[in-house]
């Protein structure tokens, strides 16, 4: 039972049908598929959504003029429905040649534009900012594309998501692609398409990010997980976003 609990702490990023740039298989779906109408119906409820908080904290913080700059967000980026419509679906994308998450990017503009130190990760701060970001283009299909500027960064991605590792030695597809839909421990496999982070996920009660779901992923096949914030997070992020392009995104989502 030990064993079992342990592999199945890595069926959250989810992943069923290798998808190319160029293909896109209609069997594919995010996680919400496979929920329960009434976890369902806490999604679609904007009101009833948990994550309303962190959206409401996130557009406090949008607004609010902080640092020796005297700066907000909105001092540069102006009406968050326009400015940030589509944004998130292009993310993780190369900026000044470095491969960037939106957190990523928010922390960089952050202590660029306002002065101010970045924003720990998992920080209710920066998941508040970057729910509220992402939700400005909730519906929009993800963008994410291959490109000159992020080959590299892609197909490292990709061995990320192949490669065998920790002392259970498995791979992400190996659950998530190979596996998807099955069940594991009462609960279905869901396939690796992240269209809805950050998520408020029922079991952590709160507000997380992808790379909370991709570290305790590597915890649970008992590898060394990638740091928060690491080039690494960042490529394998980039491929599971390219393997979800075309499906609307879901901020914030709710999974159990």
């Amino acid at each position: 039972m030990r064993i079992i609990r342990i592999i199945a702490c890595c069926i959250g990023i989810a992943s069923a049908y290798l998808v190319t740039a160029d293909a896109q298989t209609p069997a594919r779906q995010s996680g919400y598929e496979s929920m329960s109408a009434e976890n369902k119906a806490l999604q679609d409820d904007p009101s009833a959504n948990p994550a309303l908080f962190w959206l409401m904290d996130g557009q406090t913080l949008w607004k609010e003029v902080l640092g020796p700059k005297q700066k907000s967000c909105a001092s540069c980026h102006g009406e968050s429905a326009q400015s940030m419509k589509g944004v998130a679906t292009h993310y993780p994308k190369v900026i000044i040649g470095k491969l960037q998450t939106l957190e990523g990017q928010i922390n960089q503009c952050r202590a660029f534009n306002q002065g101010l130190p970045k924003f720990a990760y998992e920080s209710k701060e920066l998941l508040a900012l970057t729910a509220f970001v992402a939700t400005q283009s909730k519906g929009l299909p993800i963008a994410v594309d291959e490109t000159a500027v992020n080959r590299v960064d892609l197909k490292k991605g990709h061995d990320w998501f192949y490669q065998r590792m920790g002392q259970l030695n498995l791979s992400c597809a190996q659950c998530h692609e190979e596996r998807a839909g099955l069940k594991l421990g009462g609960s279905i496999i869901p396939q690796a398409h992240p269209t809805g982070y950050p998520i408020y996920r029922i079991e952590w009660q709160s507000l997380g990010s992808l790379e909370r779901r991709l570290r305790n992923c590597m915890n649970g096949v008992r590898a060394q997980p990638f740091e928060y914030g690491s080039t690494e997070m960042a490529q394998l992020e980039l491929f599971l976003m390219l393997r979800a392009r075309g499906m609307p995104l879901e901020t914030p989502a709710v999974r159990p």
